[in-house]
Order: C-alpha cells, then sequence, then structure tokens
C-alpha cells in the first residue's frame, strides 16, 4: 500500500524531472521543440503535449470527473512555453493533491473509463504512479530526440533526485 511520503515524492520527483527537462530545452537549437520526426507523437512538442494530456485524463479520474478527450494525441498547446506553464500547473495540482492524501485515501479502488472506452479500476496510489511512470516513459523518448541535435539529454533518474533532496 502506498504511503503519504511516497505520494508525495513521486509528485515532486515528476515535477522536478519536467523542469529539469524544460530547461535543457532551452539549450537546444531555435525550433527544435518543433521539429517533426519519426516519433509517435511527431515531435518533442507532441511528446509533451501527449503526457500533459495523459496529467489531464487521469486528473479527472482521480476526481471522479469525465475529462472530454477521446484522443490522447492532441496537442493542446502549440506553444512550448504555454505547454511548460500549463504542464507546471497540473504538476503543482499533483504535489498538492498527494500532500492531502493518506494510506487510506490512496488505497481506494476507483472506476473510470479509458480514453478507448474501456472500464477501469485502480487504486488512487496506483493512479499516481501510473501518471508518474507514464511520464518518466516519454521523457526519455524526448531525451532520446536530444541526439538528433548532437547534444546530451538531461539526467531526470529518479536516483538523481532522491540524491538531491
Amino acid at each position: 500500500m502506498m504511503t503519504n511520503d511516497t505520494a508525495v515524492m513521486l509528485a515532486c520527483y515528476s515535477d522536478w524531472a519536467d523542469q529539469i527537462l524544460f530547461k535543457a530545452l532551452e539549450g537546444l537549437p531555435e525550433g527544435a521543440a518543433y521539429r517533426q520526426g519519426p516519433t509517435l507523437f511527431g515531435s518533442m512538442l507532441g511528446t509533451l503535449n501527449h503526457n500533459y494530456q495523459v496529467d489531464l485524463i487521469w486528473r479527472a479520474h482521480l476526481l471522479g470527473e469525465q475529462h472530454g478527450f477521446s484522443s490522447r494525441r492532441d496537442v493542446l498547446h502549440p506553444d512550448l512555453r504555454d505547454l511548460i506553464a500549463e504542464q507546471s500547473r497540473v504538476n503543482q495540482w499533483y504535489v498538492d493533491w498527494a500532500r492531502a492524501q493518506d494510506a487510506e485515501s490512496l488505497g481506494q479502488r476507483l472506476k473510470f473509463n479509458f480514453v478507448s472506452g474501456e472500464p477501469g479500476e485502480m487504486t488512487r496510489g496506483g493512479m499516481l504512479l501510473h501518471v508518474v511512470n507514464h511520464k518518466t516513459y516519454h521523457r526519455g523518448w524526448v531525451s532520446q530526440m536530444f541526439f538528433d541535435f548532437g547534444m546530451k539529454p538531461p539526467e531526470t533518474d529518479l536516483s538523481v533526485y532522491l540524491c538531491q533532496v
């Protein structure tokens, strides 16, 4: 069972890793984040929009609300600066949400529907773990794209974060 301390650590780690990646994007050549390439979401911007959209979907699940999305590939913010600002806001929502939880609430099972319409049921803690793990996976995609520009990606590993806090 997930504890409050673990939930807060995971939410804070996810925000930290995003901020490290966002800062590193500033060092890329102009327009690099928008450059289309052979990746599922088309570009760094598309991949980061996917992360943001999935965060919104799971926030809705945690709140017991409808998310209204029929896709996970919408470019909700075509401007990188706007996307970073909105992602930072939703990250803070997750941190605040995690701080308000306890072991009992994190262990509560919630029913929801995936974007496909298929039903699902998970604990709140499991949902948070999925959100964090999902973004870690796709930050890796974005990090791989740094090599297209001859640049080394930032280190956003959980172990690096845990050694810094």
